[in-house]
């Protein structure tokens, strides 16, 4: 297959800096898929216990979580995905192309700041079970009170740095597997406990009712006091949080990334698998554990840390959660840190930026503060991002609603845009002045602070020239959007497509890995139905513990060859497929071709 002569090549433009071919775009089971999986991790087991720490009462919790993450969904749905879908962009690539490199290289100083914050976390949760281990104290203050807990978390991290730096790609696919296993662990583990609660309210280890369900999490979950003994957040706080705990990636656009590649606009939908999987089930089921183990321990809920929890909950198996869980976020997202750091530094390689970024962060996961503030850390996150996210949604929705034109500061050749840099950070001022003065719970900030800088932007950008019209630079924009595209559909063509791997030793092996989440269901369901007296349920849940271990091993081992069999597979085609067929590496070589 030949590239046509009279086609440009963009061989020598990164591809992160072109729409997304329609060739690579995914079906909705690939968005569900990876919702699901970013948004049952390791987090969930810290924001879970934390709302019953913040008194959270239970009709509050249910009812308000469902509203939330409803919202939640809503916004990825009719906010991100329709801007992804009809610029096939990132939010990094279009916010180049509106504001230049010193609005781009600012927000990517943010981002830094913000992955860096977000894998310490992440890592000093994962500690949390390796320092169970050793029997090292759990860490409750905002500074590290043991030297031994400081030369786990240098070690846990040093081995999350050197893989986001050369193996990602690996982490990235074992990622995927570990969704499915993330909730039958999270649904198995707050089904083990169940039963330890209600015996301690009830006086019986069996419900008979909802009623004694709510009974048992106003009475000893989410009884709606705070850990002082105050009365708790109530129902608008849950709500608030549980929209803004996402707000960085859909208010804020980040997810623009993500959802260029989907198909139809409706796939924005999908991200209800994540919420609803995870920032629901898996909070309510991280609080049940939570609450649970503080009764085992006659402590408080305040006094736990992840690794407290997940092993008095799923015994050898609390372990490899917390680690597993909390290792492929924070793979995940020093990547994203390392992305954003070389992007500011050209000159460094993304390996070299992945690795100064990654001793930060590991400095920064020594201290515990981290993950035990996890809401308001996230929430001001959405703050600092959100704006940016009214920028691109005012260029793209507003502007040409009101006769304004779109990517004005391109058509200027303007590399530094001031209408995009004084919305900013006048709408830091103005969010961050709004939870000073207290005037509004800061877990709402990030609305009228979206609104704010959406008005502000379009008078500046008015001011500078968005007024006007620039017919020969937007006809020049389209004609390169067409050779973009006819130089993709050619390439496209000369790229083995994915095989999915049928065979029957593949087949086994994803049969085997998902009886495997049978068996952990099943010895789960024991615990929480049927076990009627304590006696019953200590024998049933050390039962658990055993085959949730077992299963969990066969799951991964399975899951894990299944996955390399499938990459071999791919690979073999790539490699054996004819020279002439395959993708162009360079300019010359296309253009030669």
């Amino acid at each position: 297959m030949k590239i046509e002569q009279d086609t440009p090549s963009f061989a020598h433009v990164n591809e992160e800096q072109l729409p997304v071919a329609k060739e690579k775009l995914h079906g909705w089971k690939h968005f569900a898929g990876l919702y699901a999986g970013e948004h049952v991790a390791a987090t969930e087991f810290v924001i879970g216990a934390t709302f019953v720490a913040l008194g959270a009462s239970t009709k509050d919790i249910i009812i308000g979580l469902l509203i939330g993450n409803l919202l939640a969904m809503c916004s990825w749905w009719l906010i991100t995905t329709p801007i992804a879908v009809e610029t096939r962009m990132s939010l990094y690539h279009y916010l180049n192309k509106i504001a230049g490199n010193s609005m781009t290289k600012l927000y990517n100083w943010a981002n830094v700041i913000i992955f860096t914050v977000i894998s310490a976390a992440m890592i000093t949760v994962s500690s949390t079970a390796v320092r169970f281990l050793f029997d090292i104290p759990a860490q409750l203050n905002w500074y590290p009170n043991n030297f031994w807990f400081v030369l786990i978390v240098l070690a846990v991290g040093s081995i999350v740095v050197l893989v986001a730096m050369y193996g990602f790609t690996t982490v990235a696919n074992f990622s995927k597997i570990c969704a499915p296993w993330l909730f039958v662990i999270f649904l198995s583990g707050s089904f083990a406990l169940f039963p330890a609660i209600a015996n301690h309210v009830l006086g019986t280890t069996t419900l008979n009712s909802w009623a004694d369900f709510m009974q048992i999490g106003d009475t000893s979950i989410w009884t709606g006091v705070n850990d002082k003994g105050e009365t708790g957040i109530g129902l608008l706080e849950v709500i608030g949080f549980a929209w803004a705990a996402n707000s960085i990636t859909h208010f804020g656009l980040i997810d623009m990334a993500i959802l260029r590649y989907a198909k139809r606009k409706s796939y924005g939908l999908f991200s209800g698998v994540g919420m609803f999987f995870g920032h629901y089930l898996a909070w309510i089921s991280a609080g049940i554990m939570g609450a649970g183990t503080a009764v085992l321990l006659q402590t408080s809920i305040t006094q736990l840390d992840p690794g407290d929890v997940a092993y008095h909950a799923l015994g050898l198996t609390g372990f490899v959660i917390i680690i597993v869980a909390g290792w492929t976020t924070a793979n995940a997202n020093l990547y994203r840190a390392g992305l954003a750091a070389q992007s500011i530094f050209t000159q460094v390689s993304r390996r070299k930026a992945t690795a100064v970024v990654g001793i930060v962060t590991v400095i920064v996961a020594c201290f515990p503060f981290v993950f035990t503030q996890m809401l308001p850390l996230l929430t001001y996150a959405g703050l600092i991002v959100v704006p940016v996210g009214g920028i691109v949604f005012a260029e793209h929705v507003l502007f040409p609603k009101i006769g304004l034109t779109r990517y004005w500061a391109k058509y200027q050749n303007l590399s530094k845009s001031t209408p995009a840099i004084a919305s900013w950070g006048l709408a830091l001022l103005f969010g961050f002045g709004l939870n000073y003065i207290d005037i509004i719970s800061f877990y709402y900030l990030f609305i009228p602070t979206w609104v704010f800088t959406i008005v502000i932007y379009t008078l500046l950008a008015k001011q500078h020239g968005a007024d006007k019209q620039y017919p020969e630079a937007k006809k020049a924009d389209e004609l390169e959007l067409q050779q973009i595209e006819q130089y993709q559909q050619q390439i496209a063509k000369m790229t083995p497509e994915f095989i999915n791997d049928n065979s029957l030793g593949t087949r086994l092996l994803n049969i085997t890995s998902f009886l495997s989440l049978i068996a952990i269901t099943f010895f789960a369901v024991q615990v929480m139905f049927y076990s009627p007296t304590m006696e019953i349920y200590n024998f049933n849940k050390s039962e658990f513990e055993l085959y949730c271990f077992i299963s969990t091993i066969i799951y991964f081992i399975s899951a894990y060859i299944a996955l390399k069999r499938q990459s071999k597979l791919n690979l073999q085609v790539e490699v054996t497929q004819p020279e002439e067929s395959k993708p162009c590496k360079n300019k010359q070589m296309c253009n030669n071709v």
